[in-house]
């Protein structure tokens, strides 16, 4: 069956390398992180080896709106946010245009006077970034829509320069030009365990053999605290299910991306839109989310009301309550049994998406949406990652908790991974992204809740 706006486990494999012996870096999980990470190292020279237990970009990098965006952004991920911007601009230059790129902004829109004020801070952060937000006016918002709506939106705040990108092109898009350049790379090849030896990486166990190396880099998104659990380090990473579709051929009336309470909306070069759940996600309790609660409570009492629980994820997820969570590096692991992770939709997602998108846009009229899907978004307590080595496991780092930033920040991530790996000094910092500070007495300081 053929999914043209994500990658799934029917998607033809694209990369089959043979198992090199020995490489400098091992990358783990063939998102938009880890294959950044490994472009920027193969033009470093290093010799590089991806390993993605399913399709490169099968999960969320794949499965996200396609925003490229500033706006919103915690302070301390803004720098790198706004690096990222130019990044993906660049290299969909260099690839003509593949990855689908283009400076349309990002609006947040309200209804609620009590927006407002966030807006207004907003502006004013990326005021002190060097970054152009301004707010919308209700006049400046129906232009946005070209006149084709007359919802009751009080106002909004937009970033002009932040962009789209078609996901489930770019990414594979990225991850051929890497490979062009010298990155190998190896579908349906999950790394089983790290080689440790005398108490630092010498190597990774994939299922197809051994191969030898000293830096290994974590980016298997919701599967990473499966895998690091698995070497006895535990991190508070939880994952939600987030919906959302694509609409056939529409008029191009949207001249932004746009959220508001409840609807997401992005042009897409198809002619559709991409339309999301902006209100609403599922989290699957199980071992890890028990384990996790305490850490978990600020950001529970902030988003419970959009949140809905179920008992139990479905069989092979990474937090079900059957996954196994120990193995042997000769064992069969819930990598390899869940190639890639495919949940299905939220029910009745799609007629809430279809309604709310008429109670909007009724001149348009409702849209037909062939396609709905979900992906699991990966978190941290405080709605920021996990960017840094793991001082149990020397010779491994982590990028981990993109918390539905990944897609946008990817570029900025992967280069200042690599950046690190090479021993050069950070262009950003980093510290708010350090490994320890779930661990080290440091107070939760929650980042923004989009």
């Amino acid at each position: 069956m053929s999914h043209p706006e994500r990658i799934t486990i029917d998607t033809e494999i694209q990369f089959s390398d043979p198992l090199p012996q020995e490489v400098d870096v091992v990358v783990i999980g063939g998102g938009v992180i880890g294959v950044f990470t490994a472009l920027n190292l193969v033009e470093a020279g290093h010799r590089v080896l991806l390993c993605e237990k399913g399709r490169i970009a099968g999960e969320q990098s794949s499965r996200n709106w396609g925003w490229i965006r500033q706006q919103g952004r915690d302070e301390d991920e803004l720098p790198i946010a706004m690096q990222s911007v130019q990044l993906w601009r660049d290299i969909d230059r260099r690839l003509n245009g593949a990855c689908g790129v283009s400076e349309n902004g990002v609006a947040y829109l309200t209804t609620k006077k009590s927006e407002l004020a966030g807006f207004e801070r907003w502006v004013e952060t990326a005021r002190r970034h060097g970054l152009h937000s301004e707010m919308m006016t209700p006049a400046q918002i129906a232009d946005s829509f070209s006149g084709q709506s007359a919802h009751g939106w009080i106002g909004g705040v937009r970033t002009p320069s932040d962009c789209k990108g078609e996901p489930w092109q770019a990414v594979p898009a990225v991850a051929r030009h890497a490979h062009a350049l010298g990155v190998a790379m190896i579908e349906n090849c999950a790394v089983r365990r790290l080689d440790m030896q005398v108490g630092k990486v010498a190597g990774v166990v994939t299922e197809r053999g051994r191969v030898v190396c000293d830096q290994v880099v974590l980016a298997g998104g919701a599967w990473s605290r499966l895998f690091l659990g698995a070497h006895g380090v535990k991190i508070p990473q939880l994952s939600v299910l987030a919906t959302a579709a694509r609409t056939g051929p529409l008029p191009d009336f949207a001249k932004m991306n746009s959220v508001d309470e409840k609807l997401a909306i992005r042009r897409r070069d198809d002619g559709g839109y991409t339309l999301a759940m902006a209100d609403r996600h599922l989290f699957h309790l199980g071992p890890d989310g028990f384990a996790s609660l305490r850490q978990w409570l600020p950001e529970l009492r902030r988003q419970w009301r959009h949140t809905g629980f179920r008992l139990g994820a479905p069989k092979g997820f990474p937090d079900g309550w059957r996954t196994k969570r120990n193995w042997g590096p000769d064992q069969v692991t819930p990598f390899e049994q869940m190639r890639v992770l495919e949940p299905a939709p939220m029910p009745g997602a799609v007629g809430r998406m279809a309604s709310r998108f008429v109670g909007r846009f009724g001149q348009v009229g409702r849209p037909d949406i062939p396609e709905a899907w979900s992906g699991m978004i990966d978190a941290m307590p405080d709605i920021v990652p996990i960017v840094d080595a793991v001082p149990q496991l020397p010779g491994l780092t982590l990028a981990a908790g993109m918390s539905g930033h990944g897609f946008g920040i990817g570029p900025g991530f992967g280069r200042a991974i690599a950046r690190r790996l090479l021993g050069e000094p950070d262009e950003h910092d980093l510290s708010r992204f350090r490994f320890g500070r779930f661990t080290d007495g440091s107070v939760l300081e929650l980042g923004p809740a989009l």
